[in-house]
């Protein structure tokens, strides 16, 4: 490979390959999640695309975008066809992975910045090439794969040019009249491809017994002119997390207000430069108030949030929302195919980086089971996504309301707050304590788990009486393609 331009920071080299034209490769060992190349794309309009750029050699090769326009990669990407040797090549500027059934590149939209994140899957070595998966209708003959799986094979009339790499954006024909509208769009509960999970908390706590409390620490704020700096304070400390976020701040008293710190398990250290007491722990509600006698009586214990909507109503979904919750469930059954073939369990796990910034995640997270292979017990793929995202937060200091706060400090320990796992089976009992203690803010999974799942299967964990987290759930109900049916697991297995 003596002589081949470094094509990114990754050092990955472009030659030829016989039969496909030229591809990636690596020229050193890139490890699993590592990103290869954050590319910038070219965007077109749908008349523009319709008008111009079909009738060209973009045809195929662009990436449906969220926003129904189309985009073209200008970094590694896709492969563009060369009518001089009759194979398929990459252009000067545009996109040069091959595709491959089993890839070791995965990738995904960042619409913030209009560009395509290519991420390695696993381990690739040096020497190897760098494929993605351009989906399962191909236009062209892939090696080694028989004529009858082209796109070619269709005919004219199923081609309108927009089949091209669709995994991006996932092929969705039960859903056209609801992904292909303005993005702002409200869309009614009973038209989503999804099932809300009822937790079955039908107690209002309207009465005094019924209150569901929880021990927190607080502190007496003895000078009032500390206020502004002990606030300020807890912002800096990392304490200031989702778990209290239903409650108010500060209590006053007469001349005495009260901080309201965190629900660790040890009181937190305060700093020395203001006149405070000590911190000590006093009863709090778990929940905002649902009504008007509920906050009055929640209020007795600690000033309470009034939120009027319904426990676990859902939340307002609009089409942009839809379609990005349907690229994640196209790509959580493009990896279970792939993972099929790998040997472990066929159990996958997706956080995507979440739709409109409503949380902060700079990447997307993918995770395999892979208890077989590591002959661990605790290797379920939401652990391993939750895991991942631990490793990617503690090498990179998260905004936390306009603050910087090294993961590493209090606080560090809620991974998922404001993200939303997509899993091809329901969580075990042991995965969803493990993501509700993260503060996952919702969870999508394919397959239920009747004997073993935790997220209402065997018991659903959101809903037990003394917890301090409460998240969304749904089961994902859209009518599946032929061949497309994930097989049934073992019941009696802990996914």
């Amino acid at each position: 490979m003596a002589g081949c331009p470094t094509t990114n920071p990754q050092q990955c080299h472009v030659k030829q390959v016989k039969g496909k034209g030229r591809g990636v490769f690596a020229s050193r060992v890139i490890p699993a999640q590592t990103i290869i190349e954050t590319s910038p794309v070219l965007l077109f309009t749908r008349d523009e695309y319709e008008a111009h750029g079909k009738h060209t050699l973009l045809d195929h090769y662009t990436f449906n975008w969220r926003d129904g326009r189309m985009a073209l990669a200008l970094g590694l990407g896709v492969l563009l066809f060369s009518p001089t040797n009759q194979s398929y090549a990459g252009g000067d500027q545009g996109s040069l992975f091959n595709h491959s059934e089993c890839p070791n590149v995965s990738y995904s939209i960042d619409a913030t910045r209009d560009c395509i994140i290519y991420t390695s899957t696993r381990t690739i070595n040096p020497d190897e090439e760098l494929c993605i998966f351009y989906g399962h209708s191909l236009w062209f003959d892939p090696i080694g794969m028989p004529n009858n799986t082209s796109l070619l094979a269709r005919s004219d009339q199923e081609l309108d040019g927009w089949d091209s790499l669709a995994s991006i954006q996932g092929n969705h024909p039960d859903m056209p009249s609801l992904l292909g509208s303005v993005d702002g769009d409200a869309i009614d509960e009973g038209d989503l491809p999804f099932t809300w999970k009822k937790l079955s908390l039908d107690k209002e706590e309207e009465t005094i017994n019924d209150v569901e409390l929880m021990q927190a620490w607080a502190v007496d704020i003895l000078d009032q002119k500390h206020i502004a700096t002990m606030l300020k304070w807890l912002k800096r400390s990392g304490l200031e997390t989702d778990a209290l976020s239903h409650l108010k701040r500060i209590r006053r008293q007469g001349p005495t207000s009260t901080l309201l710190l965190c629900t660790s398990l040890h009181p937190p250290v305060l700093p020395d430069d203001v006149v405070v007491g000590a911190p000590y722990q006093v009863p709090v509600p778990c929940n905002p108030a649902l009504t008007h006698t509920s906050l009055h009586l929640k209020n007795t214990y600690w000033p309470t949030v009034f939120t009027p909507r319904r426990k676990w109503e859902p939340e307002k979904w609009t089409r942009g929302k839809l379609r990005w919750a349907c690229d994640a469930i196209a790509f959580l059954k493009r990896e279970y195919h792939k993972a099929r073939s790998s040997g472990e369990l066929p159990i996958v796990a997706f956080v995507p980086t979440p739709y409109a910034k409503e949380g902060d995640l700079p990447q997307s997270i993918l995770a395999h089971d892979t208890r077989t292979s590591t002959r661990h017990p605790l290797r379920h793929a939401a652990l391993n996504a939750i895991r991942k995202v631990a490793d990617l937060r503690a090498v990179q200091p998260t905004p936390t309301r306009g603050v910087d706060v090294s993961q590493n400090q209090s606080g560090a320990q809620y991974l998922l707050t404001g993200l939303t796992l997509f899993t091809t089976h329901e969580p075990c009992i042991m995965c969803t304590m493990a993501l509700l203690h993260s503060r996952v803010k919702e969870v999508f999974y394919l397959y239920s788990m009747p004997k073993t799942g935790g997220c209402g299967g065997a018991v659903c964990v959101p809903a037990l009486e003394g917890v301090n987290h409460r998240f969304t759930i749904a089961i994902w109900r859209e009518e599946h393609e032929a061949g497309d049916t994930l097989p049934t697991l073992d019941p009696e297995i802990d996914a």
